[in-house]
């Protein structure tokens, strides 16, 4: 029988994990439930909003909003950051982008709010991934420390890269070469790749990746009494 720490242990372990895998199924969602009802595949996600999959796309962000609401770090800083990344996360699901329209040129103001809450929304995941994850590893007398280290690591780099080649094709690129790239879906990839790694560094955390269950159960327990410690 689970004792008051053991559950919360399972709860960390779980809304990690809830994370993760929203973010690793969202974009295969909206790739293959689109494809399969005859969408195609669009210039960006935010742009399946006007789609028949709209309640996939608005579901699954909403579910990852309140994921990081429920998600406790072990300061007020990791704390506030899972807020922010709440709200950024419910903004882009709750205002759409334009219809058929540049990220940065948008008709109304919900359209900018979409932008605005996407651009925070993924700084905030690779802020998670380049510090708040690699600090609390070494808080924690965990297995597979360095390996998950490095997960968190290259998750928020490749964010990071990703947020910058879209900064280039939306900012530095003209008109005639961001058709080109149109062509072959350039955002929708980009929001792909940054969506998976932001995936990969939440289930590295929740043990789904590198995972020792025996000893990460202990694991898990020493870092509940650190959280328990530190507040």
């Amino acid at each position: 029988m689970l004792d008051n720490s053991s559950i919360l242990v399972v709860s960390y372990i779980t809304i990690r994990r809830a994370i993760g895998v929203s973010g690793l199924l969202l974009p295969v969602l909206l790739l293959i439930g689109g494809l399969l009802s005859g969408v195609p595949v669009q210039d960006n996600m935010s742009s399946y909003y006007h789609t028949g999959m709209r309640d996939i796309f608005v579901g699954t962000l909403c579910a990852i909003g309140i994921f990081l609401f429920c998600y406790r770090g072990y300061d007020r800083i990791e704390n506030w950051t899972a807020n922010l990344g709440c709200v950024s996360a419910l903004g882009v699901a709750l205002f759409p982008l334009d219809f058929n329209s540049d990220p940065l040129f948008q008709k109304s103001l919900t359209g900018y709010l979409h932008t605005f809450s996407g651009g925070v929304f993924f700084v905030t995941l690779a802020f998670y991934s380049l510090y708040h994850f690699p600090r609390d590893s070494r808080r924690e007398e965990e297995p597979h420390l360095r390996e998950r280290t490095w997960i968190y690591r290259l998750s928020g780099s490749v964010i990071l890269l990703s947020l910058v080649l879209m900064g280039g094709y939306l900012f530095l690129l003209s008109d005639d070469w961001k058709r080109i790239f149109n062509d072959y879906n350039f955002l929708f990839w980009m929001e792909w790749v940054a969506v998976w790694s932001f995936a990969a560094a939440w289930l590295a955390k929740g043990r789904a990746i590198v995972a020792d269950i025996a000893v990460d159960v202990l694991a898990y327990a020493a870092e509940l009494i650190v959280k328990k410690d530190g507040e």
